[in-house]
């Protein structure tokens, strides 16, 4: 196997690593919107030091074991057609986000699939600049582009996604427990209710 250009030898058998990328979305100046941006942090924290996210490798010509995580994570304030460019040639993702539906409590914390969320331009023109991020998928997948065959989102109820703050309301920063460990279960491959 090559990676990086490099010749390896994969030391646990992982010959079919699928590749996951978790987005912390968001604005982590506008208070409760920048929720997605901490559950992401404290993600990248917990996959960086568990073994489990990470695959040993040997570069043929060494004794030397290094690990490749095989779980990306990033922080970005992008939506539709940018947002899809991020997504291109990995196998799954899972977009954290915070949700003001104002039918769950602050602070409360669902997961399901995107594909479950109603498409907010579905029936109206939108141009490149308004597209929603399924709109996007649906005209990457058409044009063949390498697009993730899974994408989950796990979203906190939030209240004050419009103020000028770097704090979070005290109820949306009390899920990130809750959050954090949706994603490492998603990532694990345990049940959740993805209705």
């Amino acid at each position: 196997m090559r990676v990086a250009g490099i010749s390896v030898a994969l030391t646990n058998g992982w010959h079919n690593m699928t590749k996951t990328l978790v987005i912390g979305l968001g604005n982590p100046i506008l208070g409760d919107d920048g929720v997605g941006w901490k559950v992401a942090e404290a993600v990248k924290d917990r996959i960086d030091t568990e073994s489990s996210f990470r695959l040993p490798v040997r570069p043929s010509n060494s004794k030397t074991v290094h690990y490749l995580s095989r779980v990306e994570v990033e922080c970005l304030s992008l939506g539709g057609l940018s947002l899809m460019e991020h997504l291109l040639g990995y196998e799954r993702a899972i977009i954290v986000d915070s949700m003001e539906t104002g039918g769950s409590p602050a602070g409360s914390v669902q997961i399901f699939p995107l594909a479950s969320l109603p498409d907010p331009t579905s029936g109206h023109s939108a141009s490149a600049h308004d597209t929603s991020l399924m709109t996007a998928l649906k005209t990457a997948e058409v044009i063949g582009a390498d697009i993730p065959k899974q994408v989950d989102v796990v979203a906190i109820e939030a209240k004050n996604v419009y103020d000028f703050s770097e704090e979070l309301s005290p109820p949306v920063a009390a899920a990130i427990p809750e959050a954090v460990q949706a994603v490492l279960d998603l990532l694990q491959g345990a049940p959740h209710d993805l209705s």
